[in-house]
């Protein structure tokens, strides 16, 4: 096994400003760190157990199979907080065959992001008594 110390998630946008703005102010991540200066500046963000950098651009948006999923502790508190920020929702939070109740957004290049709660009745939840 490869000892793997740290990981994240690249991002390459169209424009970078716009999505630098989407990820800080629209999803509202906290920044970890940024790097370099001007307008090719990039950001690291804090993805919960990891990280997502937006950096460089790219003539083309990332490959339409490209999609994140960040969990939250509350799907209809999300919806409110990220429409007030200006995010439109693609599809409000429902609840999954498989239990989870999800919402659907996307950036600015169209990188489909589905923010996800487990509900308390969820089975991953439970603990079975020993």
């Amino acid at each position: 096994m490869v000892n793997i110390l740290s990981s994240r998630i690249l991002l390459r946008p169209t424009d970078l400003e716009r999505s630098r703005a989407f990820y800080r102010d629209g999803l509202g991540l906290a920044i970890y760190r940024e790097f370099g200066t001007g307008a090719e500046r990039g950001t690291v963000f804090f993805l919960g157990g990891g990280f997502l950098e937006v950096s460089g651009t790219s003539a083309t948006p990332p490959a339409p199979g490209v999609e994140l999923m960040v969990q939250v502790p509350d799907a209809l508190e999300a919806r409110r907080e990220l429409e007030e920020r200006g995010v439109t929702v693609l599809r409000p939070p429902l609840r999954e065959p498989w239990g989870m109740i999800e919402m659907w957004i996307c950036d600015p290049d169209g990188v489909r992001i589905c923010v996800a709660e487990m509900p308390e009745d969820h089975p991953v939840r439970s603990r079975p008594s020993l």
